[in-house]
Protein backbone atom coordinates (compact mmCIF):
# COMPACT_ATOMS: atom_id res chain seq x y z
CA UNK A 1 0.00 0.00 0.00
CA UNK A 2 3.07 2.41 0.51
CA UNK A 3 3.46 2.68 -3.00
CA UNK A 4 -0.10 3.62 -4.01
CA UNK A 5 -2.20 6.38 -3.99
CA UNK A 6 -4.90 6.50 -1.29
CA UNK A 7 -8.98 7.15 -2.20
CA UNK A 8 -8.20 10.89 -1.38
CA UNK A 9 -5.00 10.68 -2.98
CA UNK A 10 -6.13 9.19 -5.83
CA UNK A 11 -9.25 10.61 -6.61
CA UNK A 12 -7.53 14.00 -6.65
CA UNK A 13 -4.46 12.41 -8.70
CA UNK A 14 -7.51 11.27 -11.43
CA UNK A 15 -9.52 14.19 -11.13
CA UNK A 16 -6.78 16.35 -12.31
CA UNK A 17 -5.77 14.14 -14.98
CA UNK A 18 -9.12 13.12 -16.66
CA UNK A 19 -10.04 13.97 -20.09
CA UNK A 20 -13.53 12.52 -19.99
CA UNK A 21 -15.16 13.15 -16.27
CA UNK A 22 -14.96 16.56 -14.68
CA UNK A 23 -15.67 17.79 -10.90
CA UNK A 24 -17.44 20.81 -10.52
CA UNK A 25 -16.44 23.09 -7.54
CA UNK A 26 -20.62 24.88 -7.78
CA UNK A 27 -22.26 21.84 -7.94
CA UNK A 28 -20.21 20.48 -4.81
CA UNK A 29 -21.20 23.30 -3.20
CA UNK A 30 -24.85 23.04 -3.94
CA UNK A 31 -25.47 19.74 -3.04
CA UNK A 32 -23.44 20.01 0.29
CA UNK A 33 -25.95 22.61 1.58
CA UNK A 34 -28.81 20.85 0.14
CA UNK A 35 -27.08 17.40 2.45
CA UNK A 36 -26.42 20.15 5.63
CA UNK A 37 -30.00 21.44 5.34
CA UNK A 38 -31.35 17.89 5.50
CA UNK A 39 -29.14 17.18 8.57
CA UNK A 40 -29.87 19.98 10.08
CA UNK A 41 -33.87 19.15 9.79
CA UNK A 42 -32.58 15.21 11.16
CA UNK A 43 -33.79 13.66 8.09
CA UNK A 44 -30.52 12.21 7.80
CA UNK A 45 -28.68 10.77 11.29
CA UNK A 46 -26.39 8.17 12.22
CA UNK A 47 -28.81 6.49 14.64
CA UNK A 48 -31.05 6.41 10.83
CA UNK A 49 -28.63 3.69 9.67
CA UNK A 50 -30.50 0.50 10.60
CA UNK A 51 -34.20 2.39 9.69
CA UNK A 52 -32.64 2.72 6.13
CA UNK A 53 -33.78 -0.66 5.26
CA UNK A 54 -35.85 -3.26 6.86
CA UNK A 55 -33.65 -5.54 6.03
CA UNK A 56 -30.36 -4.05 7.84
CA UNK A 57 -29.75 -5.77 11.18
CA UNK A 58 -31.72 -3.80 14.24
CA UNK A 59 -29.14 -4.91 17.21
CA UNK A 60 -25.34 -3.39 17.77
CA UNK A 61 -23.51 -6.60 18.88
CA UNK A 62 -20.88 -9.03 17.61
CA UNK A 63 -23.85 -10.75 15.38
CA UNK A 64 -24.61 -7.45 13.86
CA UNK A 65 -20.72 -6.26 13.22
CA UNK A 66 -20.42 -10.01 11.76
CA UNK A 67 -23.68 -9.92 9.50
CA UNK A 68 -22.38 -6.49 7.97
CA UNK A 69 -18.74 -8.26 7.24
CA UNK A 70 -20.55 -10.85 5.38
CA UNK A 71 -23.07 -8.37 3.12
CA UNK A 72 -20.33 -6.17 2.46
CA UNK A 73 -17.74 -9.08 1.48
CA UNK A 74 -20.35 -10.24 -0.95
CA UNK A 75 -21.51 -6.77 -2.34
CA UNK A 76 -20.62 -6.76 -5.97
CA UNK A 77 -22.09 -7.57 -8.86
CA UNK A 78 -25.51 -7.36 -9.10
CA UNK A 79 -25.70 -5.55 -12.67
CA UNK A 80 -28.44 -7.15 -15.25
CA UNK A 81 -29.09 -5.99 -18.48
CA UNK A 82 -32.53 -6.27 -18.32
CA UNK A 83 -35.20 -5.28 -15.98
CA UNK A 84 -36.51 -9.22 -16.70
CA UNK A 85 -33.19 -10.81 -15.80
CA UNK A 86 -33.00 -10.02 -12.64
CA UNK A 87 -31.97 -12.05 -9.42
CA UNK A 88 -34.61 -11.91 -7.17
CA UNK A 89 -35.18 -12.99 -3.84
CA UNK A 90 -38.15 -13.29 -1.63
CA UNK A 91 -38.33 -12.52 2.05
CA UNK A 92 -41.79 -11.71 4.25
CA UNK A 93 -43.98 -11.35 1.78
CA UNK A 94 -41.63 -8.74 -0.46
CA UNK A 95 -39.52 -9.10 -3.05
CA UNK A 96 -35.59 -7.55 -3.13
CA UNK A 97 -33.64 -6.87 -5.97
CA UNK A 98 -29.49 -6.04 -7.04
CA UNK A 99 -27.79 -5.95 -3.21
CA UNK A 100 -30.83 -6.22 -0.71
CA UNK A 101 -31.51 -9.55 -2.77
CA UNK A 102 -28.37 -10.38 -0.90
CA UNK A 103 -29.51 -9.41 2.18
CA UNK A 104 -32.48 -10.79 1.86
CA UNK A 105 -30.94 -14.35 1.44
CA UNK A 106 -29.04 -13.93 4.49
CA UNK A 107 -31.64 -12.93 6.54
CA UNK A 108 -33.53 -16.35 5.20
CA UNK A 109 -31.02 -18.33 5.92
CA UNK A 110 -30.53 -17.11 9.29
CA UNK A 111 -34.55 -17.79 9.33
CA UNK A 112 -33.56 -21.07 8.60
CA UNK A 113 -31.04 -21.49 11.13
CA UNK A 114 -28.28 -21.77 9.28
CA UNK A 115 -25.09 -19.53 11.19
CA UNK A 116 -24.12 -18.06 7.90
CA UNK A 117 -22.55 -15.24 8.89
CA UNK A 118 -20.13 -17.42 11.27
CA UNK A 119 -16.74 -17.21 9.77
CA UNK A 120 -16.64 -21.02 11.50
CA UNK A 121 -19.42 -22.00 8.80
CA UNK A 122 -18.81 -20.06 5.94
CA UNK A 123 -15.02 -20.77 5.71
CA UNK A 124 -15.59 -24.38 4.35
CA UNK A 125 -19.45 -23.74 3.02
CA UNK A 126 -19.72 -26.25 0.38
CA UNK A 127 -21.21 -24.70 -3.49
CA UNK A 128 -24.49 -26.88 -2.73
CA UNK A 129 -24.98 -24.97 0.46
CA UNK A 130 -24.26 -21.89 -1.02
CA UNK A 131 -26.50 -22.17 -3.68
CA UNK A 132 -29.48 -23.07 -2.02
CA UNK A 133 -28.50 -20.09 0.50
CA UNK A 134 -28.78 -17.74 -2.47
CA UNK A 135 -31.15 -19.20 -4.33
CA UNK A 136 -32.78 -16.92 -6.88
CA UNK A 137 -37.09 -16.77 -6.73
CA UNK A 138 -36.64 -15.50 -10.43
CA UNK A 139 -35.19 -18.14 -12.79
CA UNK A 140 -31.82 -15.82 -12.76
CA UNK A 141 -29.65 -16.63 -10.32
CA UNK A 142 -27.16 -14.67 -8.03
CA UNK A 143 -24.45 -13.89 -10.99
CA UNK A 144 -20.94 -15.26 -10.15
CA UNK A 145 -21.39 -17.86 -7.55
CA UNK A 146 -18.40 -19.37 -8.11
CA UNK A 147 -16.06 -16.40 -7.40
CA UNK A 148 -18.55 -15.86 -4.50
CA UNK A 149 -17.56 -19.02 -2.80
CA UNK A 150 -13.53 -18.25 -3.36
CA UNK A 151 -13.81 -15.05 -1.54
CA UNK A 152 -16.00 -16.67 1.06
CA UNK A 153 -13.42 -19.27 1.66
CA UNK A 154 -10.14 -17.18 1.81
CA UNK A 155 -11.97 -14.88 4.15
CA UNK A 156 -13.26 -16.64 6.01
CA UNK A 157 -10.23 -19.01 6.61
CA UNK A 158 -8.03 -15.39 7.27
CA UNK A 159 -10.61 -14.58 10.42
CA UNK A 160 -10.47 -18.30 11.64
CA UNK A 161 -6.41 -18.17 11.56
CA UNK A 162 -5.90 -14.28 12.48
CA UNK A 163 -8.46 -13.00 14.58
CA UNK A 164 -10.03 -15.80 16.57
CA UNK A 165 -13.28 -16.21 14.00
CA UNK A 166 -15.16 -12.56 14.32
CA UNK A 167 -14.66 -9.82 12.58
CA UNK A 168 -14.98 -7.94 15.62
CA UNK A 169 -11.42 -8.71 16.26
CA UNK A 170 -10.77 -6.73 13.09
CA UNK A 171 -12.61 -3.99 14.34
CA UNK A 172 -11.24 -3.99 18.19
CA UNK A 173 -7.82 -3.79 16.50
CA UNK A 174 -8.37 -0.84 14.44
CA UNK A 175 -8.57 1.16 17.83
CA UNK A 176 -11.96 3.15 16.79
CA UNK A 177 -9.28 4.20 13.86
CA UNK A 178 -12.02 4.41 10.24
CA UNK A 179 -8.91 4.73 7.96
CA UNK A 180 -6.97 2.06 10.35
CA UNK A 181 -10.12 -0.39 10.32
CA UNK A 182 -9.88 0.52 6.18
CA UNK A 183 -6.45 -0.64 6.23
CA UNK A 184 -6.57 -3.63 8.51
CA UNK A 185 -9.24 -5.29 5.89
CA UNK A 186 -7.47 -4.22 2.68
CA UNK A 187 -3.83 -5.55 3.81
CA UNK A 188 -5.67 -8.94 5.37
CA UNK A 189 -8.88 -9.35 2.39
CA UNK A 190 -7.68 -9.48 -0.59
CA UNK A 191 -11.22 -9.31 -2.43
CA UNK A 192 -11.42 -5.98 -0.73
CA UNK A 193 -8.11 -4.77 -2.46
CA UNK A 194 -9.51 -2.84 -5.61
CA UNK A 195 -6.46 -1.30 -7.34
CA UNK A 196 -5.34 0.04 -10.60
CA UNK A 197 -2.79 1.88 -12.57
CA UNK A 198 -3.70 5.28 -14.01
CA UNK A 199 -1.40 7.25 -16.15
CA UNK A 200 1.80 4.70 -14.79
CA UNK A 201 0.59 5.47 -11.02
CA UNK A 202 -1.20 3.36 -9.02
CA UNK A 203 -4.33 4.31 -7.07
CA UNK A 204 -6.61 2.95 -4.71
CA UNK A 205 -10.56 3.29 -4.49
CA UNK A 206 -11.25 0.62 -1.35
CA UNK A 207 -14.77 0.59 -2.57
CA UNK A 208 -16.50 -1.80 -0.68
CA UNK A 209 -13.26 -1.45 2.21
CA UNK A 210 -14.96 1.85 2.51
CA UNK A 211 -18.76 1.04 2.16
CA UNK A 212 -17.43 -1.49 4.99
CA UNK A 213 -16.30 1.02 7.47
CA UNK A 214 -19.29 2.88 6.96
CA UNK A 215 -21.86 0.39 7.73
CA UNK A 216 -19.74 -0.57 10.68
CA UNK A 217 -20.33 2.91 11.72
CA UNK A 218 -23.70 2.78 10.66
CA UNK A 219 -24.80 -0.16 12.56
CA UNK A 220 -22.98 0.88 15.98
CA UNK A 221 -24.31 4.04 15.70
CA UNK A 222 -21.12 5.59 16.48
CA UNK A 223 -20.60 4.26 19.43
CA UNK A 224 -18.45 1.50 21.48
CA UNK A 225 -15.70 -0.01 18.82
CA UNK A 226 -17.73 2.76 16.32
CA UNK A 227 -16.78 5.60 17.77
CA UNK A 228 -14.46 6.47 14.99
CA UNK A 229 -12.65 9.44 15.56
CA UNK A 230 -11.46 9.83 12.08
CA UNK A 231 -14.77 8.90 10.02
CA UNK A 232 -14.16 12.09 7.92
CA UNK A 233 -11.51 10.79 6.37
CA UNK A 234 -13.36 7.64 4.69
CA UNK A 235 -14.24 9.09 1.23
CA UNK A 236 -17.16 8.72 -0.97
CA UNK A 237 -16.69 5.53 -2.91
CA UNK A 238 -17.62 4.73 -6.74
CA UNK A 239 -21.10 2.44 -6.76
CA UNK A 240 -23.25 1.75 -9.53
CA UNK A 241 -25.78 4.61 -8.74
CA UNK A 242 -23.96 7.40 -6.64
CA UNK A 243 -21.91 8.75 -10.43
CA UNK A 244 -25.34 9.38 -12.01
CA UNK A 245 -27.01 10.81 -8.62
CA UNK A 246 -23.64 13.17 -8.81
CA UNK A 247 -24.22 13.96 -12.42
CA UNK A 248 -28.05 14.89 -11.69
CA UNK A 249 -27.08 17.36 -8.95
CA UNK A 250 -24.12 18.68 -10.98
CA UNK A 251 -21.36 17.73 -9.51
CA UNK A 252 -20.11 15.96 -11.97
CA UNK A 253 -19.70 16.66 -15.84
CA UNK A 254 -18.85 14.03 -18.51
CA UNK A 255 -17.49 15.07 -22.02
CA UNK A 256 -19.78 14.77 -25.06
CA UNK A 257 -18.16 12.25 -26.54
CA UNK A 258 -18.10 9.79 -23.23
CA UNK A 259 -21.80 11.31 -22.65
CA UNK A 260 -22.38 9.72 -26.28
CA UNK A 261 -21.44 6.67 -25.55
CA UNK A 262 -22.95 6.26 -22.17
CA UNK A 263 -26.44 7.34 -24.23
CA UNK A 264 -25.84 4.26 -26.73
CA UNK A 265 -24.63 2.03 -24.23
CA UNK A 266 -21.42 1.71 -25.74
Amino acid sequence: MSNTLQPREAGKFITEKSKDVFVEPEGIQKLADKLYEKIIRNEITLAGWKGLHELNPQSSGEDAVNWVFFADTLNFSFWSESEDEKYLVKYKGKEYSGYWSLCAAMNRALDEGIPLTAASYYSTVTMDQLKKILRSDSKFPIPMIEERLNILHQTGKVIMEKFGGSFLNVLKQSEKSAVKLMQLVVENFPSYRDEATFQGIKVAFYKRAQILVGDIWGVLEGKGDGCFSDIRQITMFADYRIPQALVHFGVMRYSENLLKKLNEGA
